[in-house]
């Protein structure tokens, strides 16, 4: 009951006792820290917990995305492969029949003793031979008579020009040169006057 009195008579004299009101107020701030603290806790574990899933996700697609490039890698070079081993099979399949139009022209050469039939059969063979390259993008590079291109020719000789007119001009074509597709595939050699 002392107390009381005496707490009354603090309470009317206008003190209070300050220990008291701090540790309630420690206590309570003690708390929410606790609260804050275990609400934090829950937010990170939260956050963890989707950054996992969303690595393991991500992770995997990778995974995933590395494998389907390996398989595609390996099935160009595949394929790569069988078009270096099989890319000339059209080209020399329609070959064959110029091929064929040679033997029988070679077995009539042995027996034929008209030349003039012969050098006609060989033509045609050669006519149809050059459509067939023609076909293909094939085409022989003309020279005689054309300004000397280092492009287009190799000098293999140099003659002095008959006329003025035909220096640094191809005066004869010693092998004839072809393009594929306008790509130079051999140069024609030739003789130019100087």
């Amino acid at each position: 009951m002392m107390d009381m009195e005496h707490n009354e008579t603090n309470k009317s004299q206008g003190t209070t006792n300050p220990e008291g009101i701090d540790e309630v107020t420690n206590l309570q701030n003690e708390q929410t820290e606790q609260v804050e603290e275990t609400v934090q806790s829950d937010i990170m574990t939260d956050d963890i917990d989707a950054l996992k899933t969303k690595y393991d996700e991500l992770n995997n697609s990778h995974l995933r995305l590395m494998a389907e490039f390996d398989n595609y890698r390996k099935r160009t070079l595949r394929e790569k492969a069988d078009l270096i081993k099989n890319g000339g099979e059209s080209a020399l399949t329609a070959i064959l029949p110029v091929i064929d139009d040679f033997e029988r022209a070679l077995q009539n050469v042995r027996m034929a003793e008209d030349v003039q039939a012969v050098a006609e059969g060989v033509e045609l063979i050669y006519t149809k031979f050059m459509a067939y390259l023609s076909q293909q993008g094939v085409k022989p590079i003309e020279a005689t008579g054309l300004q000397f291109d280092t492009e287009l020719f190799d000098a293999v000789a140099t003659i002095p020009a008959p006329e003025e007119k035909q220096k640094g001009k191809v005066i004869d074509c010693v092998q004839t040169g072809y393009t594929l597709f306008d790509k130079v595939i051999r140069h024609a050699k030739v003789v130019v006057g100087e």
